[in-house]
């Protein structure tokens, strides 16, 4: 008898059911050796030749992320978010014309600004949200590579995937999404017609505040994943075997730590938009929410961790609020499982798209009433 298939959520949680061969551990090895051994006949029957191009532990890593993202062509693991997302851009030629979001992670934002026209590539902003700008910024036939970032870090716009992706191939480029902020449990973008999709793993994949890593998923082998395929191989940008070990780990309680941090990011949504200190609250899952029912439509088991507000009383209030916090912790990143607070706008420096009297926070797995009364007592603080 045919045996039923498994939700991704028990795949995730027992690593792809992997057992040791040697021990019959539940938890496979960690494999850190760097070369191998050659057949007599000097080829590699083992399917391992270098430990820069490929390594076993990472290959197990990358196999429960494709089954999260139902990536058929497979994922690449790398030493940070920002390789991964620049292998992307590296894969094109130089002239190659891209069109990416406005509001973004500002470190690739910036990357693209300086770095990437150096490479040659022709960088054009807009607003991926707006479909008419969307599709007037895509020239048919010139522009290679859309790169969108839904919910986009720090103000949650939705781009719709599926339309942005139509949009993408009539002209014959790709649509390659950042998903860090919506992670698969919540949005799938190759089942929604992307054909690229990347994660700063950094955060909500790994989940603990203890890995760096980047990776990246693609709906077809074809030539375009190939060349991503050999930037990898060439820089030697790989995700080492420890983090990949400590990324698969943190990838069996995804769903879980996804189901609190989401519930709970409600929640203070919806308790902040009513505080009288908060002139603002940015979350997807608000009815009020500009992509509230594209967000609804494309983004499943919730809205996401991710939420931001603007404080009454300007950049003052909002910087001196996060200056008063107990439990949440001032700190770069996101995802974790501990709660974080920012002052984004002075972190971006000048030409950022952040407000002043923004604070974007990353909701943990803390009590939910215990975050709110920290962040009522650090709003009342801010206005004293």
């Amino acid at each position: 008898m045919a045996k039923r298939p498994l939700h991704p959520r028990s795949l995730a949680a027992q690593a792809m059911g992997k057992i040791d061969p040697l021990t019959k551990g539940v938890v496979t090895p960690i494999h850190i050796a760097t070369t191998y051994i050659r057949d007599e006949d000097n080829a590699y029957s083992s399917g391992f030749v270098y430990g820069r191009p490929d390594n076993e532990t990472v290959r197990e890593a990358e196999s429960v992320l494709a089954m999260l993202e139902e990536a058929k062509a497979g994922a690449l693991l790398f030493g940070s978010g920002m390789a991964a997302a620049t292998a992307v851009f590296q894969a094109l030629s130089p002239g190659d014309h891209v069109v990416a979001s406005k509001v973004m992670y500002w470190a690739l934002r910036s990357w693209l600004l300086t770095e990437a026209t150096r490479w040659g590539l022709k960088i054009e902003f807009v607003e991926t949200d707006d479909l008419a700008a969307l599709k007037a910024a895509v020239k048919p036939g010139v522009t290679k590579l859309v790169w969108a970032e839904t919910p986009s870090n720090p103000l949650w716009t939705i781009t719709d995937i599926a339309a942005a992706a139509e949009i993408a191939h009539a002209a014959g480029a790709k649509l390659a999404v950042d998903s860090t902020c919506a992670s698969p449990v919540h949005t799938r973008p190759l089942t929604l017609g992307a054909d690229i999709v990347m994660h700063a793993a950094t955060k909500v994949l790994n989940g603990h505040s203890d890995v760096v890593a980047g990776a990246l998923c693609a709906r077809e082998d074809d030539a375009f994943w190939n060349r991503v395929k050999t930037v990898r191989k060439m820089q030697g940008g790989i995700l080492g075997p420890f983090e990949a070990y400590l990324l698969m780990r943190g990838m069996r309680t995804l769903h879980v730590r996804q189901e609190r941090q989401t519930a709970s990011a409600m929640a203070l949504a919806q308790k902040l938009s009513a505080h009288p200190l908060v002139a603002r609250v940015l979350y997807p899952g608000l009815p009020q929410h500009p992509g509230h029912d594209i967000a609804a439509r494309q983004m499943q088991h919730g809205f996401g961790y991710m939420l931001s507000i603007q404080v009454t009383g300007g950049e003052r209030a909002a910087v001196k609020a996060a200056a008063h916090v107990e439990l949440y912790k001032r700190a770069t990143s996101l995802g974790g499982v501990e709660s974080l607070i920012e002052h984004r706008a002075s972190i971006e420096g000048p030409g950022s798209p952040c407000p002043v009297d923004l604070l974007r926070l990353s909701t943990g797995i803390e009590d939910v009433e215990d975050l709110y009364n920290d962040l009522d007592q650090a709003l009342k603080a801010g206005h004293a």
